[in-house]
């Protein structure tokens, strides 16, 4: 059966060229997925427009977007003062007892040499996230008032590279886990600290899906007329033109293939820069790593001067020994198959990219590739156990827990796959062999080292 999208890709070359009408030409965007120019209709609260080609949501709108956020982002932040503030955990065995708050599973690390993922679990379940409820408030505050605050263009430029790498909710499956795995050898009671940060994954994650990225980028600057010779229903790369990823506005290039958003001022391509060679690199890179990740111990676990050192799937065995198989299939889903599969899949990815098959194979590839860029922050689950474990558990040779080598290489292994999702560029999948960037007759006509006429830059 064909797919609903498949007389789009067809008609493409064949579709009559015509100028857009003025009005329109506020309202277009190119799919971030597969590059298609298309008009944005006019959406009310609660509706959002998808591209008909990939399926990409290109905007989605909000009721009442300014104070939705500014609401949560000002509770999502009380609630992470009242995590930081409280007992996270408190921990009691053979009559040793020893109680952490929430900045502790970072700090322990720390102390036992492992400062880079220190680090990464603070700025993960923390400081970026800080940084991202203080620049919505920010900006929310000013767009409430009908006046924008200083920098608010900088601030909102930076929340679109914030969300991917705040783990909040990640890191609540995490405590979960470890919470299991020590049940059988302590008791264990839960702050106030701990009810608090799962309130606050939960608002997080609701302020970044309440955001109306479309709405606050018009209320911040307006929205600039694209080019007059844009055509909907073709690839803007055809035309000489490229969205911006992270305000939306369609922009002209210059014969480089290089710009600045003129709305944002984000730097622009038609394409990502060697996007296929980082992926690669990057890949590789993950797969060095991920064999002492797996080879050496991820922690140690020292009983009555025994030291018992337990690697990724020797703690997913260990689970299936005590009978808890739903916490070994997630550690073994989340440490195993999610790291290897998702190398698999974007090295599959970056061989058949090129492939000009019928357009329902690459919906089935794009949908492989929002997969595995989903997934990919989920591997850190088994970081944070260890981090939540070597902070609660220290009672010196009578029970104490400490970091293996492999929790670094596992911890690099989790940021270079992500890094290499982010690398691939999902409009390749959509390109043709004979697509290259079509320059305006004017524009042809000026000197390569000649400034680039903007249309009706408004």
């Amino acid at each position: 059966m064909a797919h609903p999208s498949d007389d789009i890709a067809d008609d493409t070359a064949n579709r009559p060229r015509y100028a857009t009408p003025r009005k329109t030409r506020r309202r277009l965007r190119a799919c971030r997925e597969c590059d298609l120019l298309v008009a944005l209709p006019p959406l009310r609260a609660h509706e959002r427009a998808s591209c008909p080609r990939c399926g990409h949501t290109l905007s989605r709108r909000h009721h009442r977007p300014a104070q939705r956020s500014l609401a949560l982002a000002i509770t999502a932040l009380i609630a992470l003062l009242a995590a930081i503030g409280f007992p996270f955990i408190r921990f009691e065995a053979r009559g040793v007892s020893n109680s952490i708050q929430l900045t502790d599973t970072a700090i322990s690390l720390i102390d036992f040499h492992e400062p880079f993922v220190g680090i990464l679990v603070l700025l993960t379940i923390v400081v970026l996230p800080v940084f991202y409820l203080l620049a919505v408030i920010w900006l929310h505050v000013g767009l409430s008032r009908r006046k924008p605050l200083p920098r608010s263009r900088q601030i909102a430029r930076a929340l679109a590279h914030l969300s991917p790498w705040m783990m909040a909710d990640v890191f609540v499956i995490g405590a979960l886990v470890s919470l299991i795995k020590i049940a059988g050898m302590a008791s264990v009671d839960l702050g106030l600290s701990f009810w608090s940060f799962c309130a606050y994954a939960l608002l997080l994650l609701w302020t970044t899906r309440s955001l109306d990225t479309d709405w606050m980028w018009f209320s911040l600057a307006g929205e600039p007329l694209a080019p007059a010779d844009s055509e909907i229903g073709r690839p803007a790369a055809e035309q000489g033109l490229a969205g911006c990823p992270t305000c939306g506005l369609v922009n002209r290039l210059s014969h480089f293939g290089r710009g600045r958003c003129r709305r944002c001022g984000e730097r622009l391509r038609f394409r990502e820069a060697h996007s296929l060679q980082r992926t690669w690199a990057l890949l590789l890179a993950a797969t060095i790593l991920y064999i002492p990740a797996n080879l050496y111990p991820i922690m140690t676990t020292t009983s009555l001067g025994s030291e018992s050192p337990s690697t990724i799937i020797g703690g997913v065995m260990i689970f299936l020994g005590h009978g808890d198989w739903p916490i070994a299939l997630v550690i073994f889903t989340a440490s195993i198959v999610v790291p290897i599969g998702k190398v698999f899949a974007l090295a599959w990815l970056c061989i058949v990219v090129k492939r000009q098959d019928e357009p329902r194979y690459r919906h089935k590839r794009l949908q492989l590739y929002r997969i595995t860029e989903f997934i990919g922050r989920w591997s850190m689950i088994d970081v944070f156990v260890v981090a939540i474990l070597v902070a609660l558990v220290h009672a010196g040779s009578l029970l104490s827990i400490t970091p293996g080598p492999a929790a670094l290489a596992f911890a690099a292994v989790v940021v270079v796959t992500m890094l290499a999702a982010n690398s691939f560029d999902a409009r390749l999948i959509w390109d043709s062999h004979d697509v290259q960037p079509r320059m305006p007759a004017s524009l042809k006509r000026q000197s390569p080292f000649s400034p680039v006429k903007e249309v009706d830059d408004v």
